[in-house]
């Protein structure tokens, strides 16, 4: 019998589980230094480098292409969030150093890798791959997401590849607990969005599981992170400033400041052109050192830095009700408590359209809050206690269940497979 794979190709990070022969699932280890992980950073850094007169292309993914772009950030090419565009007509393919890149291709690359680190070959293995309900982007096409994503596994030298939802995956996993016809809302939160499914499990029906409705929205933990930089971080660095030219008051382009959005994008501002740019409006203002501080972190590539420093805070802000938020770099210190009230009410806007969707996944199952047995919560947004709020005000804290936050898609994903394969 050829050997069952669930992946959760995720957004931040990507997930690889096996399924035994017994029916058992288990989550692949990777190493990193002296440490084993459970989650292999969805990440990709390409460099060009000489060999006898010719160019050659080399790439690192994972963990390693973090440690490989800070070591050479001006000369290499970071590529994060690919999952993002994949239903994105709109991204077709990229150039880097010269040569073109289809976003499959890209993903392909990825995919070789990771399936490499986890000790398998994919043409000997039959994949389960996830899939969010809606992918992410304003006019994100979803069939064409998940073709293209079926794309990359092919490309990756993967020829048997099925596909799920990831919140069915994660609900999979959870109705193995249950012993009773259950009417189960499943919401997976990865980084980059977050999914809802209403499943009905049946013990002992010839279909155990029926799927009632799926929904889901492009917001989750990297959203949270980008509201605590928009208002604790980029505020110090001129954001909300005016400066004059001529005379005439203007606002400080707020474009310095959306490549906070996503820490990677700030090496793209690393040029003489836009550096010149916010020194010159820097000095055409009242006060000239928050613009300042701008140019040096920029010069000085320090996004990846800050991004840690920050999300540091929201996991402890998940635990405490107030977090330290430290981050010096010569002279630029920000040195401020956040409490978990600001937080939750920078992420206000957020956590409605989450409430939202899962609204709008139960009017499509025809469904009412009361009429749901269990919520099963899983990824590590589910951790921030305004997102489990969300769930105990609609469905009460008694049927709130969570596990396997960073795992149990993948390990579902294993489990479907498995079953399928028997039918």
């Amino acid at each position: 019998m050829t050997s069952i794979v669930g992946i959760d190709f995720g957004t931040t990070n990507s997930v690889v589980s096996r399924l035994t022969p017994d029916g058992a699932v288990h989550s692949q280890r990777f190493r990193l230094g002296s440490a084993d992980f459970d989650v292999f950073r969805t990440l990709l850094c390409f460099a060009s480098e000489t060999q006898q007169g010719r160019s050659h292309l080399r790439h690192e993914a994972g963990p390693a292409a973090i440690e490989a772009y800070l070591d050479d950030p001006t000369d290499s090419r970071l590529i994060m969030s690919m999952k993002t565009y994949l239903a994105q007509r709109s991204f077709a393919q990229t150039r880097i150093f010269g040569r073109s890149f289809s976003l499959e291709e890209m993903i392909a690359v990825f995919l070789r890798t990771l399936l490499e680190a986890a000790g398998l070959r994919g043409s000997d293995i039959h994949i389960v791959a996830g899939r969010p309900v809606r992918f992410a982007g304003d006019f994100a096409d979803d069939e064409f997401g998940e073709t293209r994503l079926r794309g990359a596994f092919a490309a990756a030298g993967c020829p048997s590849v099925d596909v799920a939802f990831e919140p069915q995956a994660a609900g999979y996993r959870f109705i193995r607990t249950l012993d009773r016809p259950t009417t189960v809302l499943v919401g997976d939160f990865g980084g980059g969005t977050s999914d809802f499914s209403v499943i009905r499990f049946t013990p002992g029906a010839e279909q155990p599981l029926t799927s009632l409705a799926h929904g889901g929205v492009g917001i989750a933990g990297d959203s949270f992170d980008y509201r605590i930089i928009d208002h604790a971080v980029s505020p110090r660095l001129g954001k909300g400033s005016s400066y004059k030219i001529m005379g005439k008051e203007l606002p400080v382009p707020v474009e310095y400041f959306n490549g906070f959005a996503r820490w990677h994008r700030l090496s793209l501002m690393r040029t003489p052109k836009i550096l010149r740019d916010i020194e010159e409006v820097a000095h055409a203002s009242d006060d000239p050192a928050p613009l300042l501080n701008l140019v040096r972190l920029l010069q000085d590539e320090l996004g990846y830095q800050l991004y840690q420093t920050v999300s540091a805070v929201k996991a402890e802000l998940s635990r405490v009700p107030e977090a330290r938020l430290r981050f010096e770099h010569d002279d630029f210190i920000i040195d401020r408590t956040i409490t978990r009230a600001e937080f939750e009410d920078w992420i206000a806007p957020d956590l409605k359209r989450l409430g939202e969707s899962v609204d709008a996944t139960l009017a499509q199952a025809g469904l009412t809050a009361p009429q749901i047995d269990r919520v099963f919560l899983t990824g590590g947004t589910s951790f921030v206690p305004a997102v489990r709020a969300l769930f105990t005000q609609r469905f009460g804290a008694e049927k709130l269940s969570a596990g396997g936050e960073f795992v149990s898609v993948a390990e579902g994903l294993a489990l479907i497979g498995g079953d399928r394969a028997q039918r």
